[in-house]
């Protein structure tokens, strides 16, 4: 099995110190859990930074002996770098913008030269210890760059992002000035991971706007390499929470939250000091459910457990002065001497106290404002077990609402739906409780975090096989020189050419694609050799071919093998008609109308719509809008739709470049042949060869060739090759 390197702002061991002594503990979070769970026969290394800034020398080589020892290697920051990089782009920049804050975004060009810094230190580390057949596995928004940075420097390295917070939509992402970098860097990975396809369609839809790169159902094809790009919801330790071990550590304080239940609905509000996690929308929501219905006064009580965070950052600040005084409010409003409507607590709690209030607590108000997945949604319901009750108040702008929806799903900002939310959750009958619990546990037990880690190492073994059959399937200097060598021993050679995505480049426009004087000489001079015949075969009209390459006297296809251009002269290929093109000339004139940008190609038997110049996914709906009509038109009329690269063909059925190429074919006893095509109209063609012919794809996608290369340059140097071989 490969070795995996996990790439992680911190190490799942963070130091401290002591009295001037290095302490060692565990470091908090699901992320260490999940990957410390992986499959027992991968190898893990595990980089990051140690949690503490460390200055001596011998410190420092203490902690790498040390981390050593346990597949760990720290990347020491200094202060600065910490204040910059973590502090100030991580999370004054990327958390912001990515959670929807944008009005705490700073926009800092100092803190993006310490986070591009940092970032090139972690890839200068694994750049030290990774070995050829390793795989990568970076996490999270603190280190986007990496990817790009390893790939820079290691073409064929398997690698894996997963960013553990929401991706934001385009129209927000946009707003970056570093926008094109970090995309970038993301991009370098072979598989990018979101919880929710909702994160992952952000992120495809950012790619193709800022960068043109589109996707095939999650695929990318970026400087002729696949990036897989899919959804991997994180789980939880399942057991961990539903069967804690060590229950007689509680502390006196929780002990009393646990009578305090006995007596009382609790309703428990855990999270960490964020604006993200929208505390102070949930005590107004509490605040609007005591006014509404004193019934319940005496009845309830709102445990509240705030986690302290970044208390150096002022947004932070501020909103712990915030929820301090609405505390004090509520309570000295509703308050009295034997009831305390609203119990605040400003502090962590150990694990094994943690998992006690969970299973004390009636009903939990996990209701961030945004969240890439909240974990302690999960946890909360894998703690009830053994028949207890709890109901689950959950925001939708978290990830987990996707798969927790059993839960009372709200919307965090609508105070009434929150505060009806309540009364729904306080009068839920048992048997309701408990089904919705187990129906939620079942998912929650099967899509543990081991589940998560597994599942995207397989995949991203899965892409690393694909990638190294890929580079099989490449058209090698070895290969080459076999064609090349077979070229000059041959007498008799066909070549046949397509010309758009082939031997030029797509254009906007389609009469922008014209032939450069370059590619006019290679076939001028293929033509000239004694025995080679160059015939192209193309989806483009017959004048626009005739104009381009009529006087170089090669033979050529129009319209996909409608005209067949021999001996200066076009012959029409049996059986084709236009008497259709009236009935459906109206759909796409009228597809045209309310798609501003798109065009009509009108050919003699052909009718092209293209979209090129519009965004991708409108083209992509308009095509499915009208393709039920379309395919009613063309069964009655004995026609075919053809999807292509931005463009969507009418055609008259039974008519192919495959077809058209046997022409050519069966004319002689040919000792070499080579067809070269980009699309899946070539794929007639390739299909229509004999065994011993060379079949070539320009591009990665799927295809039935022999051979790929990887762009129109290396199709063009090849041809180039071909030429000076005689």
């Amino acid at each position: 099995m490969p070795r995996i390197i996990i790439v992680s702002n911190r190490l799942p061991v963070t130091i401290d110190r002591k009295q001037g002594e290095l302490i060692y503990y565990p470091s908090a979070g699901g992320l260490a859990t999940g990957l410390s769970s992986l499959d027992q026969s991968f190898e893990r290394l595990w980089i990051g930074w140690p949690g503490q800034v460390v200055e001596n020398d011998t410190d420092r080589a203490t902690i790498v002996r040390q981390f050593r020892r346990d597949g760990m290697i720290p990347v020491f920051l200094s202060q600065q770098l910490i204040e910059d990089f973590y502090e100030g782009f991580s999370n004054k920049t990327i958390w912001p913008h990515f959670h929807y804050f944008t009005q705490y975004t700073s926009y800092n060009d100092r803190y993006w030269e310490a986070y591009s810094e940092v970032n090139r230190m972690f890839a200068d580390m694994v750049a030290r210890v990774v070995a050829p057949d390793d795989m990568v596995w970076v996490h999270d928004y603190q280190l986007m760059l990496v990817p790009g940075m390893l790939r820079d420097r290691f073409p064929e390295l398997s690698i894996g992002f997963f960013l553990h917070i929401p991706f934001p939509s385009y129209e927000l992402f946009r707003t970056l000035p570093w926008r094109e970098e970090i995309l970038a860097g993301l991009l370098g990975a072979d598989q990018l991971g979101f919880h929710t396809f909702g994160y992952m369609r952000h992120f495809l839809s950012s790619v193709y706007r800022i960068t043109g790169v589109e996707h095939n159902f999650g695929k990318l094809i970026v400087q002729n390499r696949m990036v897989n790009v899919d959804v991997f919801p994180m789980g939880i330790d399942y057991e961990k929470y539903a069967f804690p071990d060590n229950q007689d550590v509680i502390s006196e304080e929780v002990r009393f939250m646990q009578d305090y239940s006995k007596r009382m609905k609790l309703i428990l509000s855990i999270d960490r000091l964020d604006y993200s996690k929208g505390i102070p929308e949930r005590i107004r929501a509490y605040e609007l459910f005591l006014r509404r219905h004193p019934q319940y006064h005496g009845k309830v009580s709102l445990f509240l457990v705030v986690v302290p965070s970044r208390s150096n950052v002022d947004q932070y600040q501020d909103l712990k002065v915030e929820i301090d005084t609405m505390v004090g409010r509520i309570n000295g409003e509703f308050g009295t001497f034997y009831w305390t409507p609203l119990r605040y607590y400003y502090r962590s709690f150990p694990f094994h106290n943690l998992v006690a209030l969970y299973q004390a607590s009636h009903i939990a108000l996990i209701t961030p404002l945004r969240d890439g997945m909240n974990l302690v949604a999960k946890e909360y319901v894998a703690s009830k077990q053994d028949g207890r009750l709890g109901v689950l108040i959950l925001s939708e702008m978290a990830g987990a609402a996707h798969e927790l929806t059993e839960s009372l799903i709200i919307n965090p900002h609508d105070a009434n739906q929150f505060e009806q939310a309540l009364v729904r959750a306080i009068e839920m009958p048992e048997e309701e409780q408990l089904r919705s619990l187990g129906d939620m546990q079942k998912k929650l037990r099967r899509y543990d975090v081991k589940h998560w880690a597994n599942n995207f190492i397989r995949q991203q073994m899965d892409m690393k096989r694909f990638q190294q059959d890929r580079q099989t399937k490449l058209l090698s200097d070895s290969s080459r020189q076999t064609l090349l060598e077979s070229y000059r021993a041959s007498n008799s050679r066909l070549l046949l050419l397509d010309y758009d995505g082939t031997l030029v480049g797509f254009k906007n426009e389609p009469s922008e694609a014209y032939p450069d004087e370059e590619l006019l000489e290679v076939l001028r001079t293929l033509k000239k050799q004694e025995g080679t015949m160059p015939v192209i075969v193309s989806g483009r009209d017959r004048y626009t071919l005739e104009a381009w390459f009529g006087d170089l006297e090669i033979d050529m296809v129009s319209e996909h093998g409608v005209w067949l251009w021999s001996d200066r002269k076009w012959k029409l290929n049996e059986g084709v008609i236009a008497s259709w093109k009236p009935a459906v000339m109206p759909i796409l004139e009228n597809l045209v109308e309310r798609t501003p940008g798109s065009f009509i190609e009108e050919k003699d038997f052909t009718l092209a719509w293209h979209y090129r110049r519009i965004d991708n996914e409108l083209g992509a709906n308009r095509v499915r809008e009208i393709r039920d009509e379309l395919i009613y038109l063309t069964a009655n009329h004995n026609l075919q739709v053809l999807e292509g690269n931005k463009v969507v063909e009418i055609r008259n059925a039974g008519i192919n470049k495959g077809k058209a190429a046997t022409r050519w074919l069966y004319r002689k006893n040919w000792d070499f042949i080579m067809a070269i095509g980009d699309d899946h109209t070539d794929e007639d063609t390739f299909q229509a060869l004999p065994e011993q012919a060379f079949s070539i794809k320009v591009g990665l996608m799927r295809s039935t060739a022999k051979y790929k290369v990887r762009s129109v340059e290396e199709a063009r140097d090849l041809l180039s090759a071909l030429s000076k071989s005689r």
